[in-house]
């Protein structure tokens, strides 16, 4: 009785050190799969965050892109303006010098630059007065000539007609000459 009592007994510490070695191990294989679930979400966390990251950095990357392009076309617009505003200018000189030189003298850049301005408002003015007179002097030369050339074959009406038709071009004259006088003072 003895002996079987010992050996059951024996049995059964065997089966609760079975059982215990089993639960240990199901308790280790836990363990180990909570251990690798953590890991791969740790993982996948940081490949998220890094493709966050990446994301992030490309879309700061196309934003100093665009605001370099948007830089640029900026200084490229105001460059065309400025250029565009220097041309209106330059045209504007020049049709007012051609305006006031009609003998074709309009002093040069480089004249320009070295003279004074009132040295050369006053060659201008000086050479205007020479040309005006000029063609005022050769102008009724003209009209004399031809005045009684056509007279001789126009009637009265017609040559007072004429007559009256040529007065506003010298009275024109005239005001472009005086003009000329004050765009120099």
């Amino acid at each position: 009785l003895r002996t079987e009592e010992r050996q059951r007994l024996a049995r059964e510490r065997r089966e609760e050190r079975e059982k215990q070695h089993a639960a240990k191990e199901t308790q280790i294989l836990e363990k180990e799969r909570k251990a690798k679930l953590q890991y791969e979400k740790q993982l996948e966390e940081r490949q998220r965050k890094l493709k966050e990251q990446k994301q992030k950095e490309e879309q700061r990357r196309a934003a100093v892109e665009e605001k370099r392009k948007q830089k640029i076309e900026e200084e490229k617009e105001r460059y065309e303006a400025v250029m565009h505003r220097t041309l209106e200018r330059n045209q504007r000189l020049e049709t007012r010098q051609k305006r006031w030189s009609w003998g074709g003298s309009v002093t040069s850049e480089s004249e320009s630059k070295t003279a004074s301005k009132q040295s050369t408002s006053t060659a201008n003015l000086k050479q205007t007065e020479a040309v005006m007179n000029k063609r005022l002097s050769s102008s009724a030369a003209l009209l004399n000539a031809s005045d009684r050339t056509r007279r001789s074959q126009l009637s009265p009406l017609d040559s007072s007609v004429i007559s009256r038709l040529l007065a506003p071009t010298q009275a024109s004259l005239a005001r472009s000459k005086s003009a000329a006088t004050l765009s120099a003072d």
